[in-house]
C-alpha cells in the first residue's frame, strides 16, 4: 500500500490565506473602532440650551450635571445613541412591526402579528396628548440621540453586517420603545383569556375546576389568604379520549418562566437609620447588551439626584432613586385587555354593535422587507379594537387593550423625579403610561407603599375573565380608575411589602385588577418568609434574599421522589437515589440531585395532564397550556399523592408506573446529554447563554460578544430566578438618600461595542452575586456638552 504524504498549501496560497484573514480582522477592527463612543472632550450643539457635564467611572456608569433638564435629556440621548443605538432600533421596530425591513423575511411572521396594533400611528397620536414640558424634554432627548449617532466615525457595527444604514430617531420612536415593553410583559392577543375561555367552555366543569385553579397553598398576597383546594372530579379522564386517540405529550418546560420580577421594601421601623430600603430585580430575557443603561442626573430646582436604570430610547429613569424616594417594578399579571366576541353578518362584512351592524374598517399596512418587495397587510378594525384572533368556535375576536389608548404610553415617569414622599409617588400610579406594574416605593423618612403603576379600566357589566360579546351595550369600559379608586397599600403594620408576579390582592382590589395568569406564589412566598425571618435590615440583608436559591418549593417533591425510589427493589436507581438524597436543598450549580428532582416533577406534570392536552387539540390544533399552566402544581400534586384511578392517564397501568416513566425519561435525558447523572449537575443545564441578537445567527459575532457560559445557580420558584437565557436583568438595593451604600448588579455591561472599556463591565459581579455599587465611582472620563454660540 503506498504511503500517503501530507499535502501542504503552496506558499503563495498560504500567503493569500493569511493576508485575507488579516484583512478581515483589520476591517472588522476598523468597523468596531469607528463606532466607539466619545468618552472625553467637548461637544458643541445648537440644540442644547445649557451646559451639561457627563462623568463616567471605570464601569461606564454615567452621571449628568446640568442646571437645565432639557440639556441633561440631550446628553442622555447622546450617550444612548453612541452606546446602544442598534438596541434602540430593535425596540422601535419590534413594536412597530418593522423588523423585516432591517433583517429580511424571517421577521415577517412577527411583523404581521404586531402590525395589526398599528403602534406607530398610536405613538404619533400620543405625542399630541403629551404635556408641553415633557414634549420639550423629549425633543431635546431626540436631538441628542441623532447628534450622538451622526458624531460616530461610522455607524454602529451591526449595520455594517446587515448592509443597512440607521434611520434617525423620532419622538414617536420613544413611545414605540414603551410599546415594546408591553409586548414583553403583556400578550398582544390576550392569550391567557383566549385559552382559559376555551378550557372552561370545552372541558367538563368538574375537570376544569380541578385542573385550572386560581391558587393554593403557595399564595402569599399582601391582602388576603391562600386559596383552598379543589375536590377530586367525578368525571373520569378517559371521558376526554376516544378509541384510537394518540395521546399528545407536549414538553411542559418551565412552568413559571414569567417575564416579571421581584421587589420588596422594608419600612424605617426595621432599619437602623429610619429610612426605607427597597430591593428590585426585574426578570427579562438576557441579551448583549443589557436592556437597561445605568445613569444618573441632577434634577434642576431641587436637591434631588437620580440614579438607577434607564431604557435606551427614552429620557426617563425606569427604576431607581431620586435621593428622597426609591421605586421598583414587577409585572402585575393583572388583566389589562379583553377579547370581544364579534357577531358577524353572514357575508362577513359587518359586525353587530350597540348601535346596530356596521362595516369593518379595513386599513392597508405596507410591510417593507429587506431584499424583496413589500407585503400588504389588511388590518380589520372595530369600535373596540383590531381583530386579533379566531376562537375555538370560529368567532372573530377583537382586542380592547389599555395599550391602544393614549393613557397606555406616556412619559409620566418623569414626574417621579421631583416627588419627596411615598404618598406622592403612589398618587402617580394611575397616570403612568407603562405596561402595568406593581409599583413598590419607599422614602427617606421610612414610609413604604404599593400600588398599580398604570391605568386600570373600569369594567361595566362584566369582570373581564372570559371572552364575550359586547354587542348589546351592557358590557363596556367606563373610563379608568382615578387615584382614589386605585388599589393601594400604605405603611402596613408589618412594615414589609413584597411582590413577585403572583397574586397580591384579594376582594375588591383583586376584582379591579383581574387575573391574566398569576405566577405560582412559591417565589413570592419565599421572599415574604425571608422578610419575616428577621427584624432588622440593611442593604446586604436584602441582597441576601435576592440571591436566595434554597429549593423550598421542591422540598416535598424531593421527599416524594425519595420515597418512590426507596420502594424500588432494583439497583437501577441506586445512583439516582444517592444524588436525590444528597441534593443539598438548593438550586446550586454543582447539585446533580436538584436537577433530577426538578426535571422529574416537570415530566410527571406532562404525563399526568397529557389527556387534557390531547382533548383540547381536537378543537384547537396548536393548543398548549402556556400561561394557564402556572397553577398546575396543585392538581398534579393531588393526583400523585391521592392516586385516583379514574384520573390516571390510560397509557399507564398505575400512578407508580407513570411516575417511574417520568423519572426514567428525566434520567435518560441527563445521561444522553451529559454522560452520567453525577456529571449532569444543575449548572450544566443552567449554563448562561447570553448573546447578542446577531450572535445567534453569525458565529464570529457570538464568539466576539457572548458573555461567559457560566454555570448559574437559581431557578424559577425561588427569589434567585435564573435560566440560561432569562433572569434578573438587574438587581438593586437602595435606601433613598443613602445611595453611597446602595447595591446594583447588571448582566453584561453598559456598551454594545466589544472594544469599549465598558463592554461586559460588571457582569462578573452579577453572575457571582458580589455587592457592587449603585452610585458611580471616581470619574474616569469627562464629556462636556456646550451650547453653540
Amino acid at each position: 500500500m503506498p504511503v500517503l504524504k501530507k499535502r501542504r498549501l503552496p506558499a503563495y496560497l498560504l500567503l493569500v490565506t493569511i493576508s485575507a484573514l488579516l484583512l478581515v480582522g483589520i476591517t472588522g477592527y476598523s468597523i468596531l473602532h469607528g463606532s466607539l463612543p466619545q468618552l472625553n472632550g467637548e461637544i458643541t450643539s445648537a440644540d442644547i440650551p445649557a451646559e451639561a457635564t457627563v462623568t463616567r467611572d471605570a464601569q461606564g456608569i454615567a452621571f449628568i450635571e446640568s442646571e437645565d433638564r432639557n440639556s441633561s435629556a440631550f446628553a442622555l440621548g447622546y450617550l444612548h445613541a453612541q452606546e446602544r443605538f442598534f438596541q434602540m432600533d430593535l425596540l422601535r421596530r419590534n413594536s412597530a412591526g418593522e423588523l423585516s425591513a432591517l433583517v429580511g423575511a424571517a421577521a415577517l411572521p412577527h411583523d404581521r402579528k404586531i402590525r395589526v396594533h398599528q403602534f406607530r400611528a398610536r405613538a404619533e397620536r400620543n405625542l399630541d396628548a403629551m404635556p408641553a414640558i415633557q414634549r420639550k424634554i423629549l425633543k431635546s432627548y431626540v436631538k441628542g440621540v441623532n447628534q450622538g449617532l451622526t458624531d460616530l466615525d461610522s455607524a454602529p457595527w451591526e449595520y455594517t453586517l446587515l448592509g443597512q444604514d440607521p434611520a434617525p430617531w423620532t419622538e414617536a420612536d420613544s413611545s414605540l420603545a414603551i410599546f415594546s415593553m408591553y409586548l414583553a410583559l403583556q400578550s398582544p392577543t390576550a392569550s391567557y383569556e383566549f385559552r382559559d375561555t376555551a378550557l372552561e367552555d370545552l372541558l367538563p366543569t368538574d375537570l376544569y375546576q380541578f385542573f385550572f385553579r386560581e391558587g393554593g397553598r403557595w399564595d402569599a398576597p399582601l391582602i388576603g389568604d391562600a386559596r383552598t383546594g379543589a375536590p377530586l372530579p367525578d368525571t373520569p379522564i378517559a371521558a376526554l379520549l376516544q378509541d384510537g386517540d394518540d395521546i399528545a405529550y407536549i414538553p411542559f418546560g418551565n412552568d413559571d418562566k414569567v417575564y416579571g420580577s421581584n421587589n420588596w421594601v422594608v419600612g424605617g421601623a426595621l432599619t437602623d437609620h429610619g429610612g426605607a430600603i427597597l430591593a428590585d430585580d426585574m426578570h427579562l430575557e438576557l441579551n448583549v447588551p443589557n436592556i437597561w443603561y445605568r445613569a444618573g442626573w441632577t434634577v434642576p430646582g431641587t436637591t434631588n439626584e437620580m440614579r438607577g436604570a434607564t431604557l435606551p430610547g427614552g429620557p426617563i429613569m425606569v427604576v431607581g432613586s431620586n435621593s428622597k424616594v426609591a421605586w421598583g417594578f414587577t409585572n402585575t399579571m393583572g388583566d389589562w385587555g379583553d377579547l370581544v366576541v364579534l357577531e358577524v353578518s353572514d357575508d362577513g362584512k359587518t359586525y353587530r354593535t350597540p348601535d346596530g351592524f356596521r362595516p369593518f374598517e379595513l386599513e392597508q399596512e405596507q410591510l417593507a422587507v429587506k431584499g424583496q418587495d413589500a407585503e400588504t397587510l389588511t388590518v380589520k378594525k372595530t369600535i373596540w379594537g383590531p381583530v386579533v384572533a379566531e376562537n375555538h368556535r370560529g368567532e372573530l375576536l377583537a382586542l380592547r387593550w389599555v395599550a391602544h389608548d393614549s393613557r397606555g404610553a406616556n412619559l409620566n415617569l418623569l414626574n417621579l423625579e421631583k416627588v419627596s414622599s411615598t404618598r406622592e409617588a403612589l398618587d402617580l400610579g394611575p397616570t403612568l403610561g407603562i405596561p402595568h406594574q406593581n409599583l413598590v416605593v419607599g422614602d427617606a423618612n421610612g414610609n413604604i407603599g404599593w400600588t398599580v403603576g398604570g391605568a386600570i379600566p373600569k369594567r361595566a357589566g362584566f369582570d373581564g375573565a372570559r371572552s364575550t360579546s359586547w354587542a348589546d351595550g351592557d358590557k363596556y369600559w367606563d373610563g379608568y380608575l382615578d387615584v382614589s379608586e386605585q388599589p393601594r397599600v400604605y405603611n402596613p403594620p408589618s412594615h414589609r411589602i413584597w411582590t413577585a408576579n403572583a397574586r397580591t390582592m384579594d376582594g375588591e382590589f383583586l376584582r379591579k385588577m383581574g387575573d391574566h395568569g398569576y405566577a405560582l406564589g412559591a417565589r413570592q412566598q419565599q421572599i415574604r418568609d425571608g422578610l419575616f425571618a428577621r427584624e432588622r435590615f440593611d442593604e446586604q440583608g436584602l441582597l441576601d434574599i435576592q440571591l436566595d436559591d434554597r429549593a423550598v418549593f421542591l422540598q416535598r417533591w424531593q421527599a416524594h421522589l425519595l420515597s418512590l425510589l426507596d420502594a424500588q427493589s432494583s439497583d437501577n436507581y441506586a445512583e439516582a437515589r444517592e444524588l436525590v438524597a444528597n441534593w443539598g436543598s438548593r438550586a446550586s450549580s454543582d447539585s446533580a440531585g436538584y436537577r433530577i428532582v426538578r426535571n422529574f416533577r416537570l415530566e410527571v406534570i406532562e404525563m399526568a395532564t397529557a389527556p387534557v392536552v390531547t382533548y383540547m387539540r381536537k378543537q384547537l390544533p396548536d393548543f398548549e397550556f402556556g400561561s394557564v399552566k402556572r397553577q398546575m402544581e396543585y392538581p398534579v400534586w393531588d393526583l400523585i399523592t391521592q392516586r385516583p384511578a379514574h384520573l390516571l392517564n390510560p397509557d399507564f397501568e398505575s400512578w407508580e408506573t407513570l411516575q417511574l416513566a417520568a423519572l426514567d425519561k428525566a434520567l435518560d435525558k441527563i445521561r444522553t446529554r451529559d454522560g452520567s447523572l453525577a456529571q449532569g449537575t444543575w449548572g450544566v443545564q443552567n449554563t448562561a447563554q447570553i448573546q447578542h441578537p446577531l450572535g445567534r445567527v453569525i458565529a464570529p459575532v457570538n464568539w466576539l460578544t457572548a458573555m461567559p457560559a457560566d454555570p448559574l445557580p437559581g431557578d424559577s420558584h425561588m427569589p434567585r430566578f435564573q435560566s440560561p437565557k432569562h433572569g434578573a436583568s438587574q438587581r438593586m438595593v437602595v435606601s433613598p438618600g443613602r445611595e453611597d451604600s446602595a447595591i446594583f448588579h447588571m448582566a453584561t455591561g453598559q456598551s454594545a461595542n466589544p472594544l469599549s472599556p465598558f463592554f461586559g463591565n460588571g457582569h462578573e459581579d452579577w453572575a457571582a452575586g458580589k455587592p457592587s455599587p449603585l452610585k458611580e465611582q471616581e470619574a474616569t472620563y469627562t464629556l462636556v456638552f456646550k451650547p453653540e454660540r
